[in-house]
């Protein structure tokens, strides 16, 4: 597991964009309601993570865990020795394609321990991700779900849900993260009436509110726990053109606020 976090820090620190994400801290951090917007794979290299309110879900060192998209999970990521260390893989829809017969599946993530075939892949990918353009980072993911696949993990044909309304509109949204999306833009962009709009996301329990609040916040958290850009930046990359609004929506979803999940990821030295 060290090499791969050395290459990954190495790789992290010079190289941007990526096609896989570094989330170490050296407190214990507890996130609740965390929005799952694509399939997501999270490899366990340093501590150990648990999901679940009550922490049902526990991942050492050594393992991963596959997460559906979902609207939220509570999340704990509990630092070993100096450092809680993963590394992340979000997934688009189109890499489970290559599977014949998917079928929907009830299951929200699937476990297992990072073989060496899967090690292997993943040191590949991060390695590769140096010089490899954007346009090809689908063949590396699509290998590592073939990967996971041939190592008996069937289920990861079905982790993607199929898509609907709100994720057409995660998308939208998504696609303009700095912009005020509203009603008149979505609706119009989907064909479609604001009244119906409304009323088909409200039959998938949903809103657009909702979906704005996860698909903004979800990429605020992404970037307090990757980057050291000043919060009050963070804030407008997300569509707030206010540091203390974006910072109360913040805490309201996931329990904390920015400066203080941020505090979390400084390593204490013992000086």
């Amino acid at each position: 597991m060290q090499a791969l976090i050395t290459s990954a820090k190495r790789i992290v620190k010079a190289h941007s964009p990526l096609p896989f994400s570094v989330y170490s801290s050296g407190q214990e951090q507890h996130i609740l309601n965390v929005p799952v917007n694509k399939p997501l794979l999270v490899c366990v290299l340093n501590g150990h993570k648990q999901l679940g309110s009550q922490g049902a879900t526990h991942c050492p060192a050594g393992s991963f865990v596959f997460l559906s998209n979902r609207p939220g999970i509570d999340m704990r990521n509990i630092p070993a020795g100096a450092e809680y260390f993963a590394l992340l893989l979000a997934f688009e829809q189109e890499d489970f394609d290559g599977f014949t017969g998917r079928r929907a599946s009830a299951r929200t993530h699937l476990q297992g321990p990072l073989q060496p075939l899967l090690t292997d892949a993943l040191r590949q990918l991060i390695e590769w991700s140096a010089y490899a353009p954007p346009e090809l980072w689908g063949l590396r993911r699509r290998e590592i779900l073939h990967t996971l696949h041939h190592l008996g993990h069937w289920e990861v044909a079905a982790l993607a849900a199929p898509p609907s309304l709100g994720y057409r509109v995660q998308c939208l949204i998504g696609s303009r993260m700095a912009e005020e999306v509203g009603m008149p833009f979505v609706s119009a962009a989907l064909a479609m009436s604001e009244s119906t709009l409304r009323r088909k996301l409200a039959h998938e329990g949903t809103s657009l509110q909702a979906i704005k609040d996860r698909v903004k916040l979800g990429h605020g958290l992404h970037l307090v726990q990757t980057t050291a850009s000043p919060i009050g930046l963070i804030a407008e990359q997300c569509g707030y053109h206010s540091q203390s609004r974006f910072t109360d929506k913040f805490k309201s979803l996931f329990g904390l606020t920015p400066t203080e999940l941020r505090k979390t990821r400084m390593i204490e030295t013992g000086e």
